[in-house]
């Protein structure tokens, strides 16, 4: 009995064809996953080094500030109107950057 149940499932040449499948199934949707992952990378990479002096920047956390200072892996920032609230941070942990130059000419296309 078992025999014939197990001689009725296993087909030689499906199963080999349903693993082909698979597998190409997974390798596509591996594909689909890691390159908009990798071009992601690519663009905050792109944006952390192109970070200057005086751009405001959004932190992981929400906070706006504006850059100080920035070394090799991390920035200064300053929070709030208060010149005292200077806080060192890693350049992962900023989300966005807004340029200095941007922010300028944003606010004199708004005046006219």
């Amino acid at each position: 009995m078992f025999s014939s149940l197990l001689a009725s499932t296993t087909s030689g040449g499906s199963s080999y064809t349903m693993i082909i499948w698979i597998v190409v199934l997974f390798v596509i949707i591996w594909f689909m996953m890691l390159r908009p992952q990798k071009k992601q990378e690519k663009l905050k990479k792109a944006m952390l080094e192109t970070m200057e002096t005086g751009d405001t920047v959004l932190t992981n956390s929400g906070f706006y500030g504006t850059l100080i200072d920035v070394s090799d892996d991390t920035v200064i920032v300053e929070f709030g109107n208060n010149k005292n609230c200077r806080i060192p941070m890693q350049k992962s942990a900023i989300a966005e950057v807004e340029k200095a130059s941007e922010a300028v000419a944003d606010d004199t296309t708004e005046e006219k």
